[in-house]
């Protein structure tokens, strides 16, 4: 009888209620691959963007993009894993909301011991993306000031910690006080409720007129145009996700008009692609983990049964740090 792991798929694209519960095979792992017995599965945006339609897929397909487990058989020219490993991973293609599955093994990372399994897929994704944030987008130093949007989100406290470890001012923004005083908390140096205040003039206010290095955007249409206020000029404006809607088309002379600003619009699996560079920066946020640089806030826990309350209550953004699905 064919072994099957239950799996959350999509049939349609849509709102949360689009989403089901399946029984599907599980198989063995071809040359290249593992399966992977997950023990808990992190909850991204990008699986919203996925869901919803706006990342259009090929359907029916599974959904998820982080989890952790243990490797339970290793396919033909897999070297970096072995059965009885621990590991964890954010990875192409999607199909972490399940109890086990077989995917390509590139990607996956061997765990350390001293980093739990929930606390692992809670951050493979968002620490990933921070990592090529701060080191692999645009040259970022010790002094320099960035602006980070949805600072007390999963990435955004992430994020505020790794710019206190680096010795950069990250100023960030969020919707609520009890939200900014999370971020300040976790090593933000200002934070701006942006319901209550202009962000982009009190950015400027904050930086003596100056502006900003870097904007690391992950809202879109709501604060896009801000943020361009906000840059210095030869400043970054990363804008990587869409969380308020994709930013509208714009007139590329704009940047030559605020100052000969750069832009660009990264994904973290361009970065992990190239397999050596995926593992590398594993490596490096295992050991911020590890160092005690940076820890990782889990506030919301979903049985994987209750996955559409999960993106829900996303999408409502009534959430703080990250959210995770228990198996």
């Amino acid at each position: 009888m064919t072994e099957t792991a239950r799996t959350v798929m999509f049939h349609e694209a849509g709102g949360p209620e689009v989403m089901r519960i399946e029984d599907r095979p599980l198989g063995d792992p071809g040359p290249g691959e593992v399966r992977i017995r997950h023990r808990v599965c992190g909850l991204n945006f990008i699986d919203v963007y996925q869901r919803s339609g706006l990342y259009p897929m090929e359907l029916p397909h599974a959904l998820g993009m982080e989890a952790a487990g243990v490797i339970e058989a290793v396919g033909e020219g897999v070297s970096h894993l072995k059965p009885g490993d621990r590991a964890a991973y954010a990875a192409m293609p999607p199909g972490a909301y399940s109890e086990a599955r077989v995917m390509p093994a590139a990607q996956v990372c061997p765990l350390p011991d001293a980093i739990g399994f929930e606390t692992a897929a809670a951050m493979m994704l968002k620490g990933m993306t921070v990592e090529y944030l701060f080191h692999r987008t645009t040259p970022l130093k010790r002094g320099d000031t960035v602006l980070f949007h949805a600072a007390a989100g999963g990435v955004g406290l992430i994020a505020c910690q790794w710019a206190r470890s680096e010795g950069i001012t990250l100023i960030g923004t969020a919707g609520t006080d009890e939200k900014c005083r999370l971020a300040l908390d976790h090593g933000a140096s200002h934070c701006i409720n942006y319901r209550t205040e202009d962000f982009a003039a009190r950015v400027r206010e904050l930086t003596g007129g100056k502006g900003v290095d870097a904007v690391m955007d992950s809202v879109g249409k709501d604060t896009f145009e801000g943020s361009l206020d906000c840059l210095k000029p030869l400043g970054m404006m990363i804008s990587f996700g869409n969380a308020s809607g994709p930013v509208p088309p714009f007139n590329l002379a704009v940047l030559a008009q605020k100052g000969s600003l750069k832009i660009t619009r990264p994904t973290l699996f361009a970065h992990t692609a190239d397999p050596e560079a995926c593992q590398a920066m594993a490596r490096h946020l295992f050991t911020k983990v590890l160092d005690g640089d940076v820890s990782i806030r889990i506030d919301q826990r979903f049985p994987l049964e209750q996955v559409v309350e999960a993106h829900r209550t996303l999408e409502a953004r009534a959430t703080t740090g990250s959210t995770v699905l228990e198996l």
